[in-house]
């Protein structure tokens, strides 16, 4: 019982050393590019491939862990996720940067994901929605911390050292990792799908490259054009291949399962917009307004706050109101925040910024808590290493997809405008752009049931009086 409760902790390390090192980036982005002499814009390569990294190795996460055993993948993968960070502060050029961030999502594709797994297959189904926010409460003192302390080391230091911070919090993983994970796996695993895992990895990479460069950032316009032809096929042939493959490494079957399609698709509409986030607000912070990398870091380190605080009343709101309605209306909601920061310039008073990051922060962080707990309501407990990958999978891809709408966005602004640099005036179609996107979402979440995922939520409907329940209020319940 004891290992049980300190599970989610011991795997929160994991997420705290990769939230810490993406809010970290995000704040430090415009500071790379100058000392590296590249374009702002060009650094959105540096987050996209890290996503796209993440993409291609997820789907072979649960596989690698019920086949070598969860302790070891999970220690493993927190090793190349360390050296990944070396290689990103010795980078000297944005190529080597780039190819520094793939290998970090390598590390983070087993990272992460076999972490979460280890949770879903040790906690009870009706703790899972704690167990899991929990798990996350550690994990973002990291984007509370990342951000002034990022901006802090690029502002007075040096941007590089920002990378040695996962070092020492890499190794207590590790020891932790050791003493407290049990060594899951199963015995009947089937071989990998060495065809699926080439179509789907090539698939996915070549798509998001040629989204993410545009034809500006180190190809010409050919080569992604190009990517984008050639990823398609991948992908179709995939889904193709899948279709006669009795264990494909993405199980796309699990997509007839309605609250997990749900997850997923709506899911990915929603993170398309907050996926945007990371890129454009330090950006508009610092070349828009002028604030330097401390100063952007000290706003925006709010919004890891409100989300923390949402953290600890995520089960109690799901337990009143449940899934359809929280995930609906929470949509429109958090897109309606997102969306402010297109009105954000530079004489906006900061209490006013650092409020709406603030209560942003606190509706995005309930919307993730319902989409991570919702994905696995009726999922089998032989499934969940399938089902975590493909939902990883979905989940990277859209954050990776709005790091590249975000900055297409930005750049078809400042052409409209005609300006040859970024000028603040760019950033609110961005921000509107892909607040939209995400306002999308809440029109799929009506599709779910009342009752959809209510023995996670422990919300119930009265079949008498149609009204909302709880578990434990010893009334009727359907």
């Amino acid at each position: 019982m004891r290992q049980t409760r300190l599970l989610p902790l011991i795997i929160a390390t994991a997420l705290f050393m990769e939230n810490t090192d993406s809010t970290v980036i995000a704040t430090s982005l415009p500071m790379i590019a100058q000392d590296l002499g590249e374009d702002p814009i060009a650094l959105k390569l540096a987050l996209t491939s890290y996503l796209v990294s993440l993409a291609i190795f997820i789907p072979i996460s649960g596989w690698m862990a019920d086949k070598f055993g969860a302790k070891t993948i999970f220690r493993a993968a927190i090793g190349v996720f360390m050296v990944g960070s070396l290689a990103c502060a010795g980078a000297t050029s944005l190529e080597g940067f780039v190819f520094a961030r793939f290998l970090q999502g390598m590390g983070g594709a087993m990272m992460v994901p076999v972490g979460r797994l280890v949770i879903l297959r040790s906690v009870p189904r009706n703790e899972i929605v704690q167990a899991l926010a929990t798990l996350t409460i550690p994990a973002l003192v990291g984007p509370v911390l990342g951000p002034p302390l990022g901006g802090f080391i690029t502002t007075y230091w040096d941007w590089r050292w920002i990378f040695f911070i996962n070092i020492p919090i890499g190794l207590l993983g590790m020891v932790l990792a050791t003493k407290y994970v049990p060594d899951i796996r199963e015995a009947d695993t089937p071989p990998l799908d060495y065809i699926g895992f080439l179509l789907s990895g090539f698939g996915l990479a070549l798509l998001m490259l040629g989204f993410a460069s545009g034809g500006r950032h180190l190809i010409p316009e050919s080569i992604s054009i190009g990517c984008i032809i050639v990823g398609t096929i991948c992908v179709v042939l995939y889904v193709a291949h899948a279709r006669r493959t009795p264990h494909p490494v993405l199980q796309l079957g699990l997509l007839r399962i309605q609250t997990f399609r749900t997850s997923v698709v709506a899911g990915s509409l929603f993170r398309i917009g907050i996926g945007s986030i990371p890129f454009l607000l330090p950006l508009m912070l610092q070349l828009g307004f002028g604030l330097n990398p401390l100063q952007s870091g000290s706003l925006t380190f709010v919004a890891a706050v409100g989300a923390l605080f949402m953290k600890t009343m995520a089960k109690k709101i799901l337990e009143k109101v449940g899934f359809r309605l929280v995930l609906t209306a929470n949509a429109f909601i958090a897109a309606g925040f997102l969306a402010l920061n297109g009105f954000f310039t530079e004489t906006t008073p900061y209490w006013f910024i650092m409020s709406v990051l603030l209560i942003g922060g606190c509706f995005r962080s309930l919307q993730f808590t319902s989409l991570n707990a919702i994905a696995f309501a009726d999922i089998s407990n032989r499934d969940m290493s399938y089902a975590t990958s493909l939902s990883a999978v979905a989940q990277q891809l859209a954050l990776s997809l709005g790091v590249a709408i975000g900055a297409f966005a930005l750049e078809t602004s400042g052409r409209f405008h005609g300006h040859e640099t970024i000028q603040a005036s760019d950033f609110g179609p961005a921000f509107w752009t892909v607040a939209v996107i995400s306002a999308m979402s809440g029109f799929l979440f009506l599709g779910l049931h009342p009752q959809a995922g209510a023995e996670m939520s422990g919300h119930r409907v009265s079949k008498k009086k149609g009204t909302a329940t709880g578990v434990g209020s010893g009334m009727d319940v359907s």
